[in-house]
């Protein structure tokens, strides 16, 4: 992609249904704070955390299995400037088989470099694929933003799961 969208990709044990499942619950693996239905298209659902950052996704592709696309609107990221940088993305997870399992790569069409949440939202981004989502699907936990979290608190989290993700 030439516009150098943000991807990041993870590999997993588990079948492309195992992990189509953990990519429809968001609440187990990105934030508590969502609110909305998050499986099926026509879906709608806000993922708010008070002060920092609220996006509302609508659902536009669910293929079991295969991909599942988020469209991003309605967004204020508090922490940038052009607090609706996100407004008219898409967020998507296309699922594939492999011999050893399966597959997740995530791609944020629209978060690129240009924007100025980019540093501060990939690395959010990647510690929420690569080690959350990706423990979600191996182990059945993972480690979203709680209810009643701080930034502050979160931003530690973030530093904890990229640390872990390395490691693994």
């Amino acid at each position: 992609m030439s516009r150098q969208d943000y991807t990041a990709t993870i590999s997993v044990s588990q079948t492309p249904d195992a992990a189509f499942a953990a990519i429809t619950d968001p609440r187990a693996w990105w934030s508590e704070m969502i609110t909305g239905d998050t499986a099926k298209v026509g879906d709608v659902f806000v993922f708010d955390f008070p002060g920092v950052h609220r996006s509302t996704m609508t659902l536009t592709e669910v293929i079991p299995g295969q991909r599942v696309v988020w469209h991003v609107t309605d967004t204020v990221i508090t922490l940038v400037e052009n607090q609706d940088e996100w407004n008219d993305t898409d967020v998507i997870f296309d699922i594939q088989k492999t011999d050893a399992g399966t597959d997740v790569r995530f791609t944020h069409v629209g978060l690129t470099p240009a924007f100025e949440c980019y540093e501060l939202c990939s690395n959010a981004w990647g510690s929420y694929i690569t080690s959350s989502l990706r423990d979600l699907i191996e182990s059945g936990g993972g480690t979203p933003i709680e209810t009643g979290d701080s930034l502050e608190a979160e931003l530690l989290r973030t530093d904890a799961r990229k640390a872990a993700s390395v490691d693994s």
